[in-house]
């Protein structure tokens, strides 16, 4: 079977990497597309995966011009699969659904956010889409009847034990004492189109939470944004490839990034994302109010009316003084007790999951049967039971 997998952020490439070499392993061609974003093409190349850029130079002045790139992009992709006889396209991007509606092949979106935080997404591909895959917590409507829903999320196709195990030598490498507190800041740039309006991490709030850590151990701060002279002595650079590694022995992780938060999350290092998705994102809140692996600190302060309410019916803290909270209630924790209860959290989630790049690789290969599959044993825990 020809396979094309299209990537269009770094956090792609970790979710279908593993995927990618099972298919590999079971005979089938991959061909993998990206487009440049940030570190995705860097990612690519480090891991020796194989890979077409169909869209080197992307523009981001106007919504027109994005919308622009889009097109190209489908055109490129369109003739990528008639070359290449492409049975099945798969990735989490418009042009997937809207490819393969064109060519009446098989394609799987696959994607992590409700579908009320990506609003342009479900209108853009929405009627052209044959299957969204997507963690039981995510509410896809209206795009429900054309959603399989799994338990998991996008972190545990990657992150997963099936797949990673922290190695102490990779953090040492860049002088982090790993038998010593210490502390991973993300800034990111919340630049995408789903962006707009979202506060995160500002410079007087950097400046406040280094305070707070400070007296408890070392500070590391790695950022998608220019950062301000103040802040640069912090500033470890890291290769993409070993930052998972860096996180799992990070006592904290605080940013205002969803996918890391996540990460942090999956592994087991306590988070405290800030910003205002905060109580939008399904997978999210089940990380952080069921699990309890992490905190969600929405950015703007709330009145009562509206304060986001916790899953067991408790309300939200929100804004910078809930932010400081958090990080005070976390850095005061014994290392050691706080280490043994989140590795406990993550152990119950982990019981409660599959690995998801074992499930993706088989929906794949078994694909539309796969999918009815699915549907009817939604509830059949020896169904799941095969993908942990």
């Amino acid at each position: 079977m020809n396979i094309l997998v299209q990537l269009s952020h770094p956090a792609h490439f970790h979710l279908y990497k593993n995927a990618i070499k099972n298919w590999q392993d079971h005979g089938h061609q991959v061909y993998v597309l990206i487009k440049t974003k940030d570190i995705l093409e860097e990612l690519c190349q480090n891991s020796k995966i194989s890979y077409h850029n169909i869209l080197p130079i992307a523009h981001r002045k106007s919504k027109m011009s994005v919308l622009w790139d889009m097109v190209v992009r489908d055109w490129k992709i369109f003739g990528f699969c008639i070359k290449h006889k492409i049975n099945i396209l798969s990735g989490s991007t418009p042009e997937v659904a809207h490819v393969s509606k064109a060519l009446g092949r098989y394609s799987v979106n696959t994607g992590e956010d409700d579908i009320a935080v990506v609003p342009a997404f479900a209108k853009i591909a929405g009627p052209f889409m044959q299957t969204l895959l997507s963690p039981v917590v995510c509410d896809n409507t209206p795009l429900e009847k054309r959603s399989v829903h799994y338990p998991s999320y996008h972190e545990l196709a990657y992150l997963h034990p099936n797949h990673f195990t922290a190695d102490k030598t990779i953090v040492e490498n860049y002088g982090i004492d790993t038998s010593k507190p210490y502390f991973i800041l993300r800034f990111a740039s919340l630049n995408a189109h789903h962006d707009d309006g979202i506060r995160g991490i500002n410079t007087e709030i950097a400046q406040r939470l280094i305070d707070i850590l400070m007296p408890h151990g070392q500070i590391y701060i790695t950022s998608e944004r220019e950062l301000e002279p103040q802040f640069e002595l912090y500033r470890i650079r890291i290769n993409p490839l070993d930052m998972h590694h860096v996180m799992a022995f990070a006592s904290l992780y605080i940013g205002d990034s969803q996918t890391m938060a996540a990460e942090a999350g999956v592994l087991g290092t306590p988070f405290v994302r800030f910003n205002d998705f905060v109580g939008r994102i399904g997978y999210l809140r089940e990380l952080e109010d069921v699990y309890q692996l992490g905190y969600g600190i929405h950015a703007t302060p709330l009145s009562k009316e509206s304060t986001i309410r916790r899953n067991d019916g408790s309300l939200q803290p929100s804004g910078v003084e809930a932010l400081y909270n958090a990080v005070e209630t976390l850095v005061a924790m014994p290392v050691e007790e706080r280490r043994a209860l989140y590795a406990a959290r993550r152990e119950k989630m982990l019981s409660e999951k599959i690995d998801y790049a074992k499930f993706l690789t088989w929906f794949i290969e078994n694909y539309p049967d796969s999918q009815q599959q699915t549907r009817e044993n939604q509830k059949n825990d020896a169904f799941w039971a095969q993908f942990k």
